[in-house]
């Protein structure tokens, strides 16, 4: 990352926004960070910006990577994320594009958020079909194994993908499971080149899925849009004919996060 020279002076920010700033710096940039990185960017004492580091690690708002220097969002930072995701108002104009994907495809509908090791339905509209598959809102899925946690791994880069295939225990939850390192790279390239991703059979039997990115104004994932189906109702070649819905509503969810910001 390089480093800008700051735009503001430690003795133009307030002691109790410091904090906060510092969070918006690391939600802005996406990766992991040093503290003398985003300091580029504020401008506080050395000692102040370590110190303020420190007590954010602590409180779980941030954690440290594996390479001792740089941080990421923490637990508590990509719960309080969520949260707002979730908010009254937001949530009320999402779930009318959810509705209206669910009634256009016939399907369950998700909106899905990366965690730190898994993916957690944020948003769901059920199927009318009485046969349904339950992943109720709040369900933790695997990244390897289903159509919305590959579409996120796609979206990391090489050092940080490679990080994760090195270190993931990809167990076979089907016959279908990618279990082998080499094969599941080349699916996570397939999906970054084409846009979208699928899920044939490999989370559960008897269910595919597909899932698309929602975009920030920065053109990063934000979360993911999805739906899934049984296969005595629905195989994976005649769900690609609603990619085209898929990405629309994509659109239009990527729309709302935008302006609302």
């Amino acid at each position: 990352m390089t480093i800008v020279e700051p735009e503001q002076k430690s003795d133009t920010i307030p002691t109790n926004l410091r904090l906060l700033l510092i969070l918006e710096e690391i939600a802005q940039v996406g990766v992991p960070v040093t503290p003398t990185e985003v300091n580029g960017r504020i401008g506080l004492p050395k000692p102040t910006i370590h110190r303020l580091f420190a007590t954010l690690e602590a409180e779980g708002f941030l954690q440290r990577e594996l390479d001792g220097r740089s941080y990421t969002p923490g637990r508590r930072l990509r719960k309080l994320s969520t949260n707002v995701l979730s908010s009254l108002r937001v949530r009320t104009a999402r779930l009318a594009v959810l509705n209206a994907l669910a009634e256009e495809i016939g399907e369950t509908c998700n909106i899905a958020v990366p965690d730190r090791d898994a993916m957690i339905y944020l948003d769901r509209v059920e199927t009318k079909w009485p046969l349904r598959i339950q992943l109720p809102v709040g369900t933790h899925v695997p990244f390897y194994c289903t159509a919305s946690g590959k579409m996120y791994l796609s979206t990391l880069n090489a050092a940080h993908l490679q990080r994760y295939l090195g270190a993931a225990s990809l167990e076979a939850r089907t016959g279908r499971t990618i279990t082998d390192r080499a094969r599941l790279n080349e699916e996570i390239e397939r999906t970054r080149a084409r846009g979208y991703s699928q899920d044939n059979e490999e989370f559960m039997e008897g269910m595919i899925a597909l899932a698309v990115p929602i975009r920030d104004d920065q053109g990063r994932l934000l979360s993911t849009l999805s739906f899934h189906a049984p296969t005595q109702r629905l195989t994976l070649d005649r769900a690609y004919a609603n990619l085209d819905h898929l990405h629309r509503a994509a659109g239009e969810l990527s729309r709302l996060v935008i302006e609302d910001v």
